[in-house]
């Protein structure tokens, strides 16, 4: 049996090195060579609340080589460079054919890829359905770009759609992380007018205004309810991105936003704090307000509909890479970095 080197979650919240057989594919599923890759803070997450399974590999970001297939498969061949989204579900599914993939056998079970299933930090990887869950990269869009397509701008994204920013909308981006600042273009992307960027880390503070912010305040100087509250001539914000921040964030969001307003929510909790059901602070409290959340869509065609956008020019996410690296030894270095988040870093990438 040939054995395979990768990165996964050992247990007592560590992670490191381990061997494992290298994956066979069968039916509809397929067996890739991972060329890029970029560790996740939710790997880290994951890793810190002991979640997983001892042994389960980590990752869910990158493309890779079509090593080998199931005899299921009939749109991929071998050879081909794929990008995969973190969101692989299984779209057979009764909760799949009602609109909700990304919870189709419970919730949150459509993100596979290093929590039910192995992930990417490997020499070798298996996607399932590979024909719904893998796409091409389109002419044009660079390896890098695609692969923070598949999850960061994915996600980003995906809060501004939760948040339903409308045209001139003046929206508040929580968090000037990664996703934030996704979250930043993706509210650009719909049409926003002023975009308000919470957040104090160095890197992601001067991103901000190259995707779109056009205000930024900082949690550190004083409280951020009364800032938005200045700022926004006591209205509040029309809707609100999570995309970032500790348990109180949600609450903050949520007093953020004027009456009729929406927070979209694509931060992970473990815990929330107090949401203001039964007051008015600065004059536009919980009343009459809307909070959606969840996991970001997965899927092929999802994944062609974010390429067109770097194909097309709409957005350029490379500038989130920050940390580069070369070979998988360097996987570690690059995973660790994204726990320690030094003030110069977005977001790592590794090449294998």
């Amino acid at each position: 049996m040939r054995m395979m080197k990768a990165f996964a979650y050992l247990g007592d919240g560590t992670a490191g090195w381990v061997e494992k057989p290298i994956p066979q594919p069968t039916g509809f599923d397929g067996v890739i060579r991972p060329l890029l890759v970029s560790p996740c803070t939710s790997d880290v997450h994951n890793v810190e609340i002991d979640c997983l399974k001892p042994g389960r590999i980590l990752g869910h970001e990158g493309l890779g080589e079509i090593v080998a297939v199931g005899e299921g498969v009939k749109e991929f061949q071998v050879g081909e460079i794929v990008v995969v989204p973190p969101v692989t579900p299984d779209w057979r599914t009764v909760p799949s054919q009602l609109g909700a993939h990304q919870h189709c056998a419970g919730l949150i079970t459509g993100q596979k890829l290093s929590n039910s299933e192995d992930g990417l930090l490997a020499e070798y990887a298996l996607i399932r359905d590979l024909d719904a869950n893998a796409a091409r990269i389109p002419p044009g869009v660079s390896p890098e770009g695609a692969v923070m397509a598949a999850d960061m701008l994915n996600t980003g994204l995906y809060g501004a759609e939760l948040a339903e920013v409308r045209p001139g909308d003046t929206v508040v981006v929580m968090g000037v992380g990664p996703v934030g600042l996704m979250a930043i273009a993706g509210a650009r992307l719909r049409g926003a007018g002023r975009i308000i960027a919470i957040g104090s880390r160095k890197a992601g503070v001067e991103l901000a205004r190259f995707y779109g912010a056009t205000d930024l305040v900082n949690y550190k100087e004083g409280n951020v309810e009364r800032q938005i509250y200045e700022l926004t001539h006591k209205q509040g914000a029309d809707c609100c991105i999570c995309a970032g921040g500790g348990t109180e964030a949600l609450g903050q969001a949520v007093a953020m936003v004027r009456w009729g307003g929406t927070v979209g929510n694509v931060n992970y909790f473990t815990t929330y704090g107090d949401l203001p059901l039964n007051n008015v602070r600065y004059g536009f409290g919980m009343g009459n307000k809307t909070i959606r959340g969840g996991e970001c869509p997965g899927g092929r065609a999802r994944m062609e509909k974010l390429l067109a956008l770097l194909q097309y020019g709409r957005v350029d996410p490379v500038p989130l890479i920050t940390h580069r690296f070369q070979g998988l030894d360097q996987v570690e270095t690059a995973f660790h970095l994204m726990a320690e988040k030094p003030p110069a870093l977005v977001k790592t990438l590794v090449a294998l």
